[in-house]
């Protein structure tokens, strides 16, 4: 199975940004408002600049109550490990086992095209392997 399945499979293929320069406070906003859990950092919406998640925020709030006041650029991970939509499922299960990431921007052409969570991958192979069961139960039951 490659991303471009998965990412057709999702009820919704927008890709919430926010720029680099926003407050957090205005990060948790989106956040919230859209009940994702990363959102993709970006001057344009097309380029990535960085992502920015829910686990962000409370790590720092840890440090540094003020941080809601602080920039998306002071708390956002600028190394982002991206994939493209050609690319296979299991290659993105292991980079984002290896990486400890939960989102991954999906790139195309060097533009931002969509955004993978772990619950989508993880729907995703329960469908495949729900219809794996299927066939053989079906082969098994045959007459």
């Amino acid at each position: 199975m490659k991303i471009k399945d998965v990412i057709q499979g999702k009820g919704s293929q927008e890709v919430v940004t926010i720029g680099p320069d926003a407050s957090v406070r205005e990060l948790v906003a989106l956040l919230a408002e859209h009940n994702v859990g990363a959102l993709v950092v970006s001057e344009d919406g097309e380029h990535v600049a960085g992502i920015v998640s829910e686990r962000d925020v409370v790590r720092r709030l840890h440090d540094d109550s003020g941080v809601l006041e602080s920039t998306v650029s002071s708390i956002m991970t600028a190394d982002v490990r991206t994939c493209t939509a050609g690319d296979g499922l299991t290659e993105l299960m292991q980079t984002m086992t290896e990486h400890r990431v939960r989102h991954v921007p999906v790139v195309d052409s060097g533009r931002l095209t969509g955004i993978i969570s772990i619950g989508d991958v993880v729907k995703s192979r329960i469908g495949e392997l729900e219809f794996e069961r299927d066939q053989l139960d079906s082969y098994v039951h045959q007459t």
